[in-house]
Formats: structure tokens, sequence, C-alpha cells
């Protein structure tokens, strides 16, 4: 199964995006080892209203995809619980995972409706330069619970 983060806006050169790449740099070869391809990071352009960055958004998402969008209402799910549903949807043969990052106003209609369901980090609003690298770190942190590593100690 391949695992993609699908952000709208550009991460620029700072702490932020230092985190998010060594995050997904740690994750990817315990993601190879479990039978995961990426995690990969995409990034779709911001900006001319809500309706074209969405329209963006969806066309990044692959065909028949599992999406979960960042969202503050979205379901507050453990790390073990990510973990496990990351690892059921890769055992029931689900090709793509998708994870959404909205822009600065959220997210179109369309992008709701096409993609209902939703992750949340809490039910505060976090800046989206700092959503990725925390999303970046909860995938590391899922392959290793996967592969029964000690790093999450919870």
């Amino acid at each position: 199964m391949r695992l993609q983060i699908v952000g709208v806006g550009r991460l620029k050169d700072g702490p932020e995006r230092s985190l998010t790449d060594d995050y997904l740099a740690r994750a990817l070869p315990l993601a190879r080892q479990l039978g995961y391809r990426g995690p990969d990071e995409h990034e779709v352009a911001s900006g001319n209203g809500l309706e074209a960055e969405g329209a963006r958004l969806i066309a990044k998402v692959p065909d028949g995809a599992l999406c979960l969008r960042l969202d503050e209402g979205g379901d507050n799910l453990t790390s073990r619980q990510l973990a496990a549903r990351l690892s059921r949807w890769r055992d029931e043969g689900q090709r793509d995972a998708v994870f959404l990052i909205g822009g600065a106003e959220g997210y179109s209609n369309d992008v709701r409706r096409k993609f209902p369901a939703a992750l949340a980090f809490g039910v505060q609003t976090w800046p989206h330069r700092l959503v990725r690298a925390m999303l970046a770190e909860q995938i590391y942190r899922a392959m290793t619970i996967l592969a029964g590593t000690p790093y999450h100690k919870a």
C-alpha cells in the first residue's frame, strides 16, 4: 500500500520542513519492511479560492484511494489506533492511503463530500506547517508500532 501526504501550499525551508523531512526519511525503511510504499509527500498550489484548491487536491488523489482529511472535527485516534487502521487497510489489499491537509481556508465542499473521513490532532486548530510535521511523525510512529520497535512507549 502506498502512503501519501497531499497538502495545500509549499512548505518552505525551516524547522517544520526539517522535521517533516526527518520523520518521512525515518519512516521510509520501516514502511518498506512492512509492505508499504512511501510515505510520499505532494504539494499543490494554494490560491485562487477554496474551490480551485479543492480541485487540485482531488486531482492528486488516486482513484479508489482511502483518504483521511486532517480536520479538527475528525476522529481522534490514538497512535496505536492509527497504526492498526493502516495495517488493516494494507492487509485488505488497499492500494493507496492518502492524508489530505487543506489550505488556510480549509476544504471545499467538493473535497468534504468526496472524502468525508477525517482525522484530528485534537480539537485545537494547528498551523498547517506544524500539521505536516505532526502527521509525518505519526506515520513514523505508526510504522514503529507495527514493526515492534521501542520508539512508541505509551
